[in-house]
């Protein structure tokens, strides 16, 4: 009972670091309606950006806080995707306005490709580390419950904690304020948000920001994990799935999604891999989507479209 409960534990981690990934996605499809295919290289870039400024604020500046250094390279790296988000709108977005969904699924396609390579020309290709004061070591507890005890990792119970409070930021801002609203109005219709005064271009630099610090975020606690490395950009392959389960247009679905995922991969693989060689915990997540796409498309919290004619 304490390995499955050690599985499960690990399996929710994951899923919470999933959902944060997945978040991006659903915050940018629901007010553009746009499917961001660069959300990864948006987490990859600016976890690039946070560590290599992390690397250069003390060889600049002679500080030896990293907690200080850590918290300028952090600002560093959100105004770099506020920098980002307004290039975004400023060149690509407000030129394709009421355009059919693939030329914008397109138009992020390119986006990713150039923040691939500008993170590259930028900042380089190796292996980097982000150090922001995560405690490494595990820790047992419920000893006088299981033999052994439960085995849990600290920076995982960190990390998913820094989830569940931008989780909860994020919806508050969407239900609760006019902006969040208004964002919700521009994904519905550009034109009819326009047609009562929504500034479109300022809505889409908002949102992209956003998106954009949710990435920093994602970057920040995945490059803390595994080291900043273009692996990071595949890691967040796996939202595509989370999406899809919970639904485009869900920040809840998001969150629940990426938990299931998280966890079936980790049970799957543990316990039906010794049976057909392994290997389970790579596609999972992918024909869960494909299931959930033949029986219930919109997801399990997504809008459901309805022609009438």
């Amino acid at each position: 009972m304490g390995f499955f409960l050690e599985t499960l534990f690990g399996g929710l981690m994951a899923g919470m670091l999933y959902a944060l990934v997945a978040i991006g996605f659903v915050l940018i499809f629901k007010a553009s309606g746009v499917f961001n295919f660069a959300q990864g290289a948006m987490v990859l870039f600016a976890a690039l950006t946070m560590a290599r400024f992390a690397e250069w604020i003390p060889r600049w500046t002679g500080l030896d806080n990293m907690l200080l250094v850590n918290l300028l390279a952090a600002c560093v790296a959100a105004a770099a995707m506020v920098v980002v988000a307004w290039l975004v709108e400023r060149l690509v977005l407000r030129h394709l306005v009421n355009q059919e969904g693939i030329t914008l699924l397109m138009a992020t396609l390119g986006i990713s490709y150039f923040l691939d390579g500008a993170g590259q020309l930028l900042f380089g290709s190796s292996t980097y580390k982000i150090d922001v004061g995560m405690p490494k070591d595990p820790m047992i507890v419920l000893e006088n419950v299981f033999q052994g005890g439960l085995l849990l990792s600290k920076e995982d119970l960190y990390a998913a904690a820094m989830a569940a409070l931008l989780v909860v930021a994020l919806s508050l801002f969407f239900q609760k304020t006019k902006t969040g609203r208004a964002l919700r109005a521009v994904a519905d219709d550009h034109q009819a948000a326009q047609s009562i005064g929504i500034p479109l271009a300022r809505i889409w630099v908002i949102v992209w920001s956003v998106g954009g610090l949710v990435a920093l975020v994602a970057g920040v606690i995945w490059g803390s994990k595994l080291g900043v490395q273009y692996s990071i950009s595949l890691v967040a392959l796996k939202a595509f799935p989370v999406v899809i389960l919970g639904g485009l247009t869900s920040v809840p679905g998001a969150i629940l999604g990426g938990l299931i995922i998280g966890v079936g991969e980790k049970l799957s693989e543990i316990y039906l891999g010794p049976m057909v060689g392994g290997g389970i915990e790579n596609w999972f997540a992918y024909v869960l989507a494909l299931a959930f796409l033949l029986v219930r498309p919109q997801g399990l919290f997504g809008d459901k479209i309805i022609d009438r004619v």
